[in-house]
């Protein structure tokens, strides 16, 4: 968003962020266990065949729930199995993902990587 201030000299205009512009936050291992990060977008729905509602990802709770934040400012702590992430496509659409289905990929993602210990055994 760019601010404009009238005065009798032309000036650039100042680029100011706007609310929806993503904060970089620092990552954390709560979230980044469920392959998420703070400020991703995420919907649920209150009841089966409700309107979908909009939030983002704040922190990870003591339950295991995810702590969300909807458009209103409100917290609410909503569990895995009720979220969906916003994501690309494979050709680059936006489209949302359930959060279960990112956790099944990213906790096999582990099994894949080469450890010290895995190093060693090889040698």
């Amino acid at each position: 968003m760019l601010v404009w201030m009238p005065s009798g000299s032309r000036s650039r205009p100042t680029p100011t962020p706007s609310r929806a512009d993503p904060v970089a936050a620092p990552p954390r291992p709560e979230l980044a266990a469920l392959g998420l990060s703070a400020g991703e977008r995420v919907r649920w729905r209150d009841r089966p065949g409700g309107r979908w509602r909009e939030g983002t990802v704040v922190d990870r709770e003591r339950d295991g729930s995810v702590g969300v934040r909807d458009g209103k400012g409100a917290s609410r702590a909503l569990r895995v199995d009720r979220l969906e992430v916003r994501t690309r496509g494979p050709r680059g659409a936006r489209t949302w993902e359930p959060l279960t289905a990112r956790v099944d990929r990213t906790e096999q993602l582990s099994l894949f990587t080469a450890q010290d210990s895995d190093e060693e055994w090889r040698r």
